[in-house]
């Protein structure tokens, strides 16, 4: 037993599972099928280093009849138990007497599948046994070429994204991960985005927390079915050319007695020291990122989506919460300088990102609020290594401007403009997300003040400013249609919007702003070389207007000139700055209301602006336009 037992978790896992350098944990500890003695079943390995007894029960014995677990010989930290004749859909549960004397019952840390809320016991699932179909999509990832390549996220809840009701007895409508895939695509092969972030799916047992206080991380919700079921939606998007997001929460956990929390009748994963194992706010428990065993097993689970289920990237959530200890905290433990900052946090975020993407072909996303410098720049250069940050201050800034009384703008007008000052600071993604919709923030369309023509007027202006800003692009459902109500996690957006006239006209106009981002590279290579921007003029706060050129680094070819109107009012003969002389195209207006959507290079219709001699906004010629009430427009340089 000792020879088969080493076979199954070995003295160099042990070593490098304490060491916080073990990746793939998730082939070793949980539920495996295995075979004993001639005997087929499931072998059942469990961190639980402080419990005094733990035994397994399964659904197949009616929950009863204990089967006791032993703690191995290479690692008393590991308890272990071989179960004959369960396999796949066999659901389990441990039962662990913790160090208090206290017997809990507990789901499987490594657990790859989950009973559907309210029920929570684990559920035996096979790593391998789906067929994968993406092999061309694989063969092109390359984590490194981020920055040199069009991202447009679509983000979606899947359970509110569509519904379809199977039967009276269905309260939820949650569709299945296969029906919402073959869905998604055709909506996002039509509209254009290259990506979908989907919003928490790793196990969870209350609704209202939108999957981010996690309780299964290795199990794909059980809501929309099976692990396989899920892998089929990646597998889909992927055979489509659309890459697949997911949201990760490696800073928090619920204390759902059944899950992590006192997992052993110690905190395990979470800290020890009371001043660290709380966010009160949130009412869950921080993890102990100073712990090996921790970092193995977070940094494993990044490994599990990543190689097991192919999805492009993991989008970090809450990484403030990781950067200080005293985030959502009164009382606080200063680090060993007397500091705020989490030093142990930011060390295990640069051992995290540097391990994602040197051994895997995936890569992470940061939701960071902080004003930290090096969020994205590499580790060996003092960063933290993330690929790409949330830009906060972009969205916070332009959302308070656009919800400003458009008299009042112009006394704000800084506040719009400043934005691009730090646009290079760090490799960003320009985000309209679900937070900016919920709990009274209102939707995207009832932001702006004005009647409806100039509210969704000021919508478009608004995708236009951010489709042709640097950084890349996310928005959240509905918003494409300019929804106009909150987002609501137990209703489907609002599918009937998208076909009625005004709100049509935004989608339609989205979907050009999509066409053009990818067409055109000097939108889309984000470097950070400034050079790639251009103001003609930030200055013209009476206008409520703005104008830049998005360029390449070395001359204008392929440049083009941006001119965003967020005033209700007309401006006739509306004069901008250009450095070169010629034939100037008019290639996109939020005023263009074609059939199907189509362009005006398309249609033959593309109007043409002669620049002519004279000095303006410090430029050799000048452009003249006039820009209707909330127009933006895009102009392609001679």
């Amino acid at each position: 037993m000792a020879e088969e037992r080493k076979g199954i978790f070995t003295d160099y896992d042990s070593f490098l599972f304490h060491q916080g350098t073990d990746y793939e944990l998730y082939r070793k500890l949980g539920a495996h099928e295995d075979t004993e003695n001639g005997e087929k079943g499931t072998r059942f390995l469990l961190w639980a280093p402080n419990a005094i007894y733990v035994s397994l029960i399964t659904a197949r014995t009616g929950w009863e009849n204990e089967k006791w677990m032993h703690r191995t010989e290479i690692d008393p930290a590991i308890w272990e138990c071989f179960l004959p004749g369960v396999g796949p859909g066999d659901a389990y549960r441990y039962l662990v007497t913790g160090a208090d004397g206290v017997k809990r019952w507990k789901t499987d840390p490594m657990g790859f599948r989950a009973e559907l809320r309210p029920a929570n016991a684990s559920i035996i699932a096979p790593l391998t046994g789906y067929t994968w179909h993406d092999d061309a999509y694989q063969a092109g990832r390359d984590n490194t070429k981020v920055l040199e390549k069009p991202m447009s996220i679509y983000e979606l809840h899947l359970g509110s994204w569509k519904k379809g009701f199977r039967n009276a007895e269905d309260k939820d409508g949650y569709l299945n991960y296969t029906q919402l895939a073959d869905d998604l695509v055709q909506y996002i092969q039509y509209m254009g985005y290259t990506h979908v972030e989907v919003m928490g799916i790793c196990e969870y047992p209350f609704d209202l927390s939108w999957g981010y206080q996690v309780t299964g991380y290795y199990a794909p919700t059980a809501r929309y079915g099976t692990p396989d079921d899920f892998r089929y939606f990646v597998d889909k998007l992927h055979q489509n050319g659309i890459g697949v997001i997911l949201d990760w929460v490696p800073a928090h956990f619920p204390k759902d007695e059944f899950a992590l929390a006192c997992f052993d009748g110690t905190p395990l994963y979470e800290s020890t020291d009371p001043l660290r194992r709380e966010f009160p706010v949130w009412g869950t428990l921080a993890f102990d990122h100073t712990k090996p065993e921790v970092r193995s097993f977070l940094i494993s689970n990044a490994f599990y989506w990543i190689n097991e289920f192919h999805v492009d990237a993991l989008r970090v959530d809450a990484v403030a919460s990781m950067l200080y200890n005293d985030y959502d905290r009164g009382a606080w433990r200063p680090n060993r300088f007397g500091g705020r900052m989490n030093l142990e946090g930011m060390d295990f975020l640069r051992q995290l990102n540097t391990e994602v993407c040197a051994k895997t072909t995936g890569y992470l996303i940061a939701e960071d609020s902080s004003p930290e410098w090096g969020i994205t720049e590499d580790v060996n250069k003092g960063g933290l290594g993330f690929k790409l940050k949330w830009n906060m201050g972009w969205m916070n800034d332009t959302l308070r401007y656009i919800g400003l009384d458009p008299v009042y703008r112009q006394y704000h007008h800084e506040q719009l403009v400043h934005t691009l000052d730090y646009a290079f600071s760090e490799n960003y993604v320009l985000v309209l997300s679900h937070d900016e919709v919920v709990y009274g923030k209102k939707a995207m369309a009832e932001k702006t003040p004005g009647k409806i023509e100039d509210r969704l007027g000021g919508v478009k202006t608004l995708y236009t400013y951010q489709f042709t800003s640097p950084g890349k692009k996310l928005l959240f459902m509905g918003q494409e249609f300019a929804q106009d109500r909150e987002w609501d996690v137990t209703q489907s957006i609002d599918w009937h919007l998208a076909d009625e006239f005004g709100h049509r006209d935004v989608m339609l106009t989205v979907r050009r702003l999509l066409e053009i981002y990818k067409k055109y590279p000097v939108l889309y290579c984000d470097s950070r070389d400034p050079s790639i921007f251009e103001w003609v003029n930030r200055n013209d706060s009476w206008a409520n207007t703005i104008s830049f050129i998005r360029r390449n680094p070395w001359n204008y070819e392929g440049a083009l000139l941006v001119i965003c109107n967020f005033s209700p009012s007309a401006h006739t003969d509306y004069s901008v700055g250009v450095p070169l002389p010629g034939r100037y195209e008019r290639i996109f207006s939020t005023f263009d209301t074609l059939p199907g959507g189509g362009s005006p290079e398309e249609l033959g219709s593309v109007p043409v602006l002669e620049a002519r001699e004279e000095a303006c906004d410090g430029r050799p010629y000048r452009l003249t336009y006039s820009l209707r009430p909330t127009e933006s427009v895009i102009i392609k340089l001679p």
